[in-house]
């Protein structure tokens, strides 16, 4: 029945119907031909960084895993499909399939890359084998909780690029958010990608991220001078007030701040810093800065907001803004140059029925950065001698590698390259075998950290706004072979 709590009656212990109609119906469909516990591989992946840019960052992955863990048809679920009804007025689901899915519990074996992990398009984030229903099912959820964590994080992490490594960066985008699960999220995702704070109180309880924040216009508006609202707030946090200067006249602003702040002074406290959010940042801010630092006051912050994205903030650096932290909203937290990922769920083999080995798959179009990649793979990232990320291979695990390994490009295939580094790590490590938890998930504040070492350990010029250089990812050249067979295969011939 619908719910008159649109909030407390969402979240109940059961999220299993987070998914699309077209999840149940191919699971319904698979149950009635006796194929549901036929062995399969599916891959979760992108064909294209996002913001065009040179790279992703991996993220979403401790959701996807609370969500599998937690994979249940509560009565209240079963109840709910079992008044599905189609066209024709019939149940949509056999009572016998909705005792299926009442006793159905995660068996699946799935490998993830680490999120924090800077990845490249067509690697799999995440690797799902096991019973075909199982692995079907939960495409829809998986995407939901990694594509959109992804692209956030990925979004902070060019801010962070562009801001530079001492400058702060405040996440202040909650109001915008596309709702509250958007706005946690996201939250989630831009700390994680290289955010330092953020306003959204909710997410740093869940999330233990520090939480920041000013006051707004209406607090300045409801007295009768401005001097008089930053008086009454200092009053409040005598060690922790950001003034918001602009809401009259920001310069005579940065003036009143500068009166309250003396007075703080003088009774052993210190002002925090200025909040600019509208007009010129470039002049404002340096003239601000010139302001407070002729009264005595240059430990003070300048804190600028005001639609702010990665391109903005590298025009006002470039112009010489004098600003030292940076509070990025909307841009960041919508993705707002590039709202979704646009990440995939493909089907890449299927156990054969009579158990005698794999049937390959391949989704073949008129584009080829549609056609998906057959097998079960793996990304193996090579190391140069320096230690630092020289190429990525994807490969298919079931077939033995040759001695000389050479990576094709799966988007050319005259693009060839040699591997000759000996040094390599794994990207795809266990997180479930037969649905049981294995691995050690790292904290958020670990894989930020790790955010930061793997964009280091990258040549620059993958991370450039403009035409990034593009790092070498590539097909193992048998899988590229087979790959190419197979399409040939399944592509019928077409009379001239």
């Amino acid at each position: 029945m619908p719910t008159n709590a649109p909030l407390s009656g969402l979240y109940r212990p059961s999220l299993s119907l987070l998914t699309d109609l077209y999840q149940l119906t191919m699971a319904y469909g698979y149950w009635r031909k006796g194929m549901q516990d036929r062995e399969a591989v599916f891959h979760l992946y992108f064909r294209k960084p996002p913001f065009a840019g040179g790279y992703a960052v991996c993220a979403g992955l401790a959701y996807a895993v609370d969500w599998l863990e937690q994979l249940r048809f509560g009565e209240e679920d079963l109840a709910y499909l079992g008044a599905l009804r189609g066209r024709k007025g019939n149940a949509l689901f056999d009572p016998a399939f909705l005792d299926y899915l009442r006793d159905l519990r995660f068996t699946c074996d799935v490998d993830a890359i680490a999120e924090g992990t800077v990845v490249f398009a067509n690697e799999p984030l995440i690797r799902v084998r096991g019973p075909l229903l199982q692995a079907q099912l939960i495409e829809t959820a998986l995407l939901t909780l990694v594509n959109f964590q992804t692209l956030i994080a990925t979004k902070a992490a060019r801010i962070r690029e562009a801001v530079g490594p001492n400058d702060q960066i405040l996440e202040f985008g909650l109001r915008r958010a596309q709702g509250f699960d958007g706005g946690l999220s996201a939250t989630r995702a831009a700390y994680l990608g290289g955010a330092d704070g953020t306003s959204n109180v909710l997410a740093g309880q869940q999330f233990g991220i520090p939480v920041r924040g000013t006051h707004a216009h209406s607090w300045v508006m409801a007295f009768e001078d401005e001097e008089e609202a930053f008086d009454a707030y200092a009053d409040a946090f005598p060690d922790d007030s950001v003034f918001l200067v602009d809401t009259y006249d920001t310069l005579e602003g940065v003036r009143n701040a500068i009166r309250v702040a003396q007075r703080l002074r003088a009774t052993g406290h210190e002002l925090g810093g200025i909040r600019l959010d509208s007009g010129d940042l470039t002049y404002l801010s340096r003239e601000a800065r010139r302001l407070l630092d002729e009264a005595g006051f240059p430990q003070v912050r300048i804190v600028a907001s005001n639609d702010l994205d990665e391109q903005l903030v590298t025009a006002l650096k470039l112009e010489g803004a004098r600003i030292d932290t940076w509070g990025i909203g909307t841009k960041l937290v919508t993705a707002y140059d590039q709202p979704a990922l646009g990440g995939v769920y493909k089907l890449a083999a299927l156990q054969r029925a009579d158990g005698s080995g794999w049937d390959y798959t391949v989704k073949i179009s008129e584009q080829l950065a549609k056609t998906s990649i057959p097998g079960i793979l793996q990304v193996r990232r090579y190391l140069g001698a320096n230690g630092k990320p020289v190429a990525d291979m994807l490969y298919n695990t079931a077939e033995e590698l040759p001695a000389d390994l050479t990576i094709v490009d799966p988007m050319d295939p005259t693009r060839r390259r040699p591997v000759k580094s000996e040094q390599y790590r794994e990207l795809l490590e266990p997180v479930f075998r037969q649905g049981k938890l294995v691995a050690d998930l790292p904290t958020l504040q670990e894989s930020r950290e790790r955010v930061h070492q793997e964009l280091a350990s990258f040549d620059p010029s993958i991370r450039r706004f403009l035409n990034p250089h593009v790092y070498p990812v590539g097909l193992e050249a048998g899988l590229n072979s087979f790959r190419t067979q197979l399409i040939l295969e399944k592509r019928a011939v077409r009379p001239a």
